[in-house]
């Protein structure tokens, strides 16, 4: 277990985090979120001992980063995939740190096939892709094999097929009761790969809960209603209305209701003999709910974004439906939907350079 009490790092006259209280839990993969300046780094730097902090504390496995025994054995970290000798081959890279470490040789072939990077051990890892750099850093991370595992954007570089495999590979190392912590700006893998969520913003903690619980909480759920006769669309939306609904047209003809369950909706509209194309359940993604939370946070923003609280979307959470979607970290690639088609547990390298 990861345990952060009042965690602060202060640089001169800026704070970058500040009084984080927290926990990382075995048997979960936890999530940890939050705009770019957040703080995010600077927390995984200051569980691995890399930074000292300015006040307050954080143990791993009930001990600070530099007093464990043996490191390594017990923490396992991604950080910086380019942290390596560009000279050395893979194999060579893997077996200096396990030498420091007293881990047997044999651990080294064991990692490299779990990541899929057996046939290209002997090669200059220098030379390798940057997918295929995060795949060398996440098999450094489980050199010592583990309890607990620290990755910042781990599937970085890495292609559809490469992406499922890491959220694989994380749900997999989970379900061993180890402790999972991962950073990413990819909210639509962190809503397929986590379970909990640690929710940080100019480097003050906003969220602590469970995926599905942030979603519920930062987020309004809607039906969406499309009429036969869009002669009939004004008195449907009148009685819905008259029913305590608020009711939004779209410009697909459709309309948005908020505050009535979809029973409620199919009951009015029979009662009334207005016959339905469509009446369907939607509800916020994860991207949205977090972005809803987080837009008072963000520091970095590109000219014409829209800024917080002037868009024409109403705060989730108030009763009116969502709008158009709060633009994106235009400072982070989007990335695209994953491939469907089931991967082996190791995947096919990415291309050399």
């Amino acid at each position: 277990m990861i345990e952060a009490v009042g965690l602060t790092k202060s640089y001169g006259d800026k704070t970058a985090v500040q009084d984080l209280t927290f926990r990382v839990r075995p048997g979960k993969v936890t999530g940890f979120l939050g705009p770019n300046g957040a703080g995010k780094s600077t927390t995984m730097r200051m569980i691995l001992g890399l930074d000292e902090p300015s006040g307050g504390s954080v143990t791993v496995a009930g001990h600070p980063y530099r007093k464990l025994p043996n490191p390594p054995r017990t923490v396992g970290a991604l950080l910086d995939a380019g942290a390596k000798h560009g000279g050395r081959s893979a194999r060579n890279h893997l077996l200096s740190l396990a030498q420091l470490a007293g881990i047997p040789a044999s651990r080294v072939d064991e990692v490299l096939d779990l990541v899929g990077l057996t046939s290209v051990a002997g090669k200059r890892s220098g030379g390798f892709s940057l997918g295929m750099g995060q795949r060398l850093g996440i098999a450094a991370a489980l050199l010592g094999d583990p309890r607990v595992l620290l990755f910042d954007e781990p599937v970085n570089g890495l292609d559809p097929e490469g992406i499922r495999w890491v959220r694989d590979l994380m749900k997999r190392l989970a379900a061993e009761g180890r402790t999972v912590f991962v950073s990413s700006h990819l909210m639509s893998e962190m809503a397929l790969t986590a379970d909990h969520l640690i929710v940080i913003g100019r480097g003050r903690l906003m969220a602590d809960m469970p995926v599905q619980d942030f979603i519920v909480q930062n987020s309004t759920s809607f039906a969406r209603v499309r009429v036969a006769d869009v002669g009939q669309r004004d008195a449907l939306t009148s009685l819905l209305t008259g029913a305590g609904a608020q009711v939004f047209p779209e410009e697909a003809g459709t309309l948005k209701v908020v505050g009535l369950e979809l029973p409620q909706i199919s009951d009015i509209a029979f009662e009334a003999g207005v016959r339905l194309w469509e009446l369907s359940p939607h509800h916020a993604s994860l991207e949205e709910a977090y972005m809803r939370m987080t837009q008072g946070a963000v520091d970095f923003r590109a000219g014409g974004a829209q800024q917080p609280g002037t868009g024409p979307a109403p705060a989730f959470g108030t009763g009116a439906p969502p709008g158009p979607p709060v633009p994106p970290d235009h400072g982070q690639p989007q990335q695209q939907p994953y491939g469907a088609q089931p991967p082996s547990f190791v995947q096919p390298q990415e291309n050399a350079r």
